[in-house]
């Protein structure tokens, strides 16, 4: 009978304490709050976003660009890609007037030296599943010293950077909201040029570096 009793008392005890505790003011928030466009859920086809008009200036014809948005940040294309996309491996554009040897003559931006470095060493697979890199078999392709990676400069484009649109977007005007970041530029004309450059390319990194 006694444990019957303090069972009993045990559970009362406990929905006493459930119950104060369900009961504390909890904050509670609008549906007008949760979102970005502050309306309510059952919106949605009320909402009109702002219009985004991409900028239709043709390649070459002096553009208006816009400052990059933090040091060494991707410049975004100021001119129209109509015709552009996709890139691919075989049909890229953008490399007739942005090539290091065209791109002064046509008043573009050549793309720089961090595009024309092979990051990636030479590696294959044997039958035997042996693996090669760089013509060096190796056991495992995690290495500490990194002694099997290599940086190659080239005399054009790697084939990893290829994808140009992968980090380079057209300007546009609109805005769904207010940006209110403020980029500190390292460098004096870090607004309109990369400073990842020379030396700095490799800075920090241990490995081999074939020139």
């Amino acid at each position: 009978m006694k444990l019957v009793t303090k069972l009993g008392f045990g559970l009362a005890v406990t929905s006493f304490i459930v119950f104060i505790g369900c009961s504390q003011a909890q904050p509670t928030y609008s549906e007008e709050s949760l979102g970005l466009r502050k309306v309510d859920l059952y919106s949605e086809s009320s909402v009109i976003p702002d219009k985004t008009e991409y900028n239709e200036t043709a390649p070459s014809t002096g553009g208006k660009t816009l400052d990059r948005a933090f040091q060494d940040a991707p410049p975004m294309i100021p001119h129209s890609v109509d015709g552009m996309l996709p890139i691919t491996v075989d049909n890229n554009q953008c490399v007739g007037c942005h090539a290091p040897e065209v791109a002064p003559s046509l008043g573009a931006l050549p793309y720089p030296q961090s595009h024309m470095i092979n990051f990636r060493p030479d590696t294959s697979l044997a039958a035997d599943g042996k693996i090669t890199k760089n013509g060096k078999e190796i056991d495992n392709t995690s290495s500490e010293k990194l002694a099997d990676v290599s940086i190659k400069k080239l005399a054009s484009l790697s084939g990893a950077r290829f994808n140009c649109s992968q980090c380079h977007a057209p300007q546009s005007k609109g805005q769904l909201v207010e940006n209110t970041f403020q980029p500190d530029y390292t460098t004096e004309d870090g607004a309109k040029k990369s400073d990842w450059s020379g030396s700095k390319l490799t800075e920090g990194l241990d490995t081999l570096l074939d020139k």
